[in-house]
């Protein structure tokens, strides 16, 4: 059996995830990827046991890193409009410092053509979810099912996160999310999930 060889795990799973953003889950077969590694197919073979699981693997660690990234300096106590401003630093900042990462990890969350079956929820959600708890008990948030809370949480966020990867505005004016333009619409975002 070979010797597994970390350095080639890593170019196997950063060019996997660049195949990915340019190419969509289409263009990503092992030869293919094999090529643009510069190993031969079989050696991918000895990290990951089809396309499947590098898939898996991929998003698994790419989600890891996020949740890392998001959870730095937060606590599920913390005051409500302190933690949502931080999530939203954080989650920016890996952003930021990953960008083909979270292309990756968005394409495989909307593919049909993936399996989710075999990602399970983390710690993560509990941590948020604890979060919201809270703040809802301490008078600091509005009672919303969890699917009004996101829309209007993160919608926004996540919209502007858009706008700053495609360098344009929805008016197709040019765009780049800075932290101050952040700020603003995080302070509506607060505004209105106050009770």
């Amino acid at each position: 059996m070979r010797v597994k060889d970390e350095n080639k795990e890593l170019i196997i799973r950063e060019k996997a995830i660049e195949m990915i953003v340019k190419e969509g889950f289409d263009g990503l077969s092992m030869q293919k990827l094999a090529k643009e590694a510069n190993i031969s197919a079989s050696t991918i073979y000895i990290y990951f046991k089809n396309r499947e699981d590098l898939l898996n693997q991929l998003y698994l660690s790419v989600w890891e890193k996020f949740e890392r990234d998001a959870l730095t300096n937060f606590s599920p106590d913390m005051p409500f409009e302190d933690g949502l401003w931080l999530q939203w630093k954080n989650r920016f900042r890996n952003i930021c410092q990953n960008p083909l990462e979270y292309q990756f990890a968005e394409q495989f969350r909307n593919s049909p053509l993936i399996n989710h079956k075999d990602i399970k929820p983390s710690v993560f959600r509990k941590i948020m979810n604890d979060f919201v708890d809270n703040a809802v008990k301490k008078g600091e948030l509005v009672d919303l099912p969890v699917d009004q809370y996101w829309a209007i949480a993160y919608g926004p966020f996540y919209t502007l996160v858009k706008f700053h990867f495609d360098q344009r505005n929805i008016a197709g004016k040019a765009f780049t999310l800075t932290e101050q333009k952040l700020k603003q619409v995080f302070t509506l975002v607060i505004k209105s999930l106050n009770p």
